[in-house]
């Protein structure tokens, strides 16, 4: 690692004021968007329903078997490809699948800009050519108690950072969605901020965790996980995994995300995994797994502390979450 990316402490300075967030809040509360379902609807148990006609990949035989890190084993691609937090689509998670069905993600590109020496627009078949995929297997939690344990196929974030040369001004990394509603309907929805953003820290995001997904159990991701390229950052929420990523942008100052401004007092720019601070609506120290019927402990940092708490050194992460 070099010096440029060194972990670096987030001075209160560079935290967004809460009071400019709770203000935009009180907005999107007197337009209505933060009743019922609308705040994340994310997390009831996923019921075991099959589908008859579903198309397993032939790949997935390959993964019959595997475990995570720490021995649990992975979900089905049933389960994964039909429970989806996806909001450009359906806040019903069991709606994403059948409504993604016909999403087109050929052609697609990639523009990666900012504060970076080789700004450079590329497609996905550059980023499959230029960096080699990797079958890891990640768990992901959810913000509301459930979880999954996933095969997740790509190459990480730092690699195509690194390629881009951020400057020694850049410090964190904002993703934006496709901003398309022929393509991704809900965005059609104006009681949401479209299109869909996240961000990193630039040391978070060249941690080797963070990889950028094209595709899981050895095939290509499904319309209903992100294709054709999302983020997967497994220390994290599961919110902070943007789907259908078009824009990556290095910049200096902390970006916007879409939780946050909807609601910061619920979902911080952090987003790691405390099971030590509870959501204002909800506790985080327990979790189901989909596809199993009890309850878990909830790991800090999602169970990768031994890999990301040196980045978070000096932080109270009860005021950054």
């Amino acid at each position: 690692m070099t010096d440029q990316y060194k972990p670096v402490p987030v001075l209160p300075s560079e935290i967004t004021p809460r009071s400019l967030y709770e203000n935009r809040r009180d907005f999107l509360r007197a337009a209505g968007i933060l009743t019922g379902s609308a705040l994340l609807a994310a997390c009831a148990p996923a019921g075991n329903s099959s589908a008859p006609n579903e198309q397993v990949p032939a790949s997935a035989a390959a993964f019959a078997g595997k475990k995570d890190e720490l021995g649990a084993p992975i979900n089905s691609y049933h389960d994964i490809t039909n429970y989806n937090n996806y909001y450009e689509f359906s806040e019903n998670k069991e709606a994403v699948a059948p409504l993604s069905a016909d999403f087109k993600s050929e052609p697609w590109t990639v523009e990666v800009s900012g504060l970076v020496n080789k700004p450079k627009t590329f497609s996905i078949d550059d980023l499959l050519k230029m960096f080699p995929q990797e079958d890891r297997i990640y768990r992901l939690r959810c913000v509301e108690a459930w979880s999954m344990v996933i095969p997740w196929r790509g190459f990480p974030l730092a690699s195509l950072l690194k390629a881009v040369e951020p400057t020694s001004a850049a410090k964190y990394v904002h993703f934006v969605t496709l901003n398309d509603h022929t393509r991704l309907p809900a965005e059609g929805n104006s009681l949401y901020p479209w299109p869909y953003e996240e961000g990193l820290r630039l040391d978070e995001a060249m941690n080797d965790l963070a990889l950028l997904v094209t595709g899981l159990y050895g095939a290509p991701l499904p319309p209903q996980d992100g294709a054709p390229i999302r983020l997967v950052v497994p220390w994290k929420y599961g919110f902070k995994g943007i789907k259908a990523i078009n824009k990556i942008e290095l910049v200096d100052t902390q970006p916007n995300t879409f939780w946050s401004t909807i609601a910061s007092n619920e979902y911080g720019f952090y987003a790691n995994v405390n099971p030590n601070v509870p959501h204002p609506r909800w506790l985080q120290n327990s979790e189901r797994r989909i596809g199993e019927l009890s309850m878990r402990p909830t790991l800090m940092f999602n169970g990768y502390g031994d890999k990301v708490a040196y980045l978070y050194q000096g932080m109270d992460l009860k005021v950054n979450y």
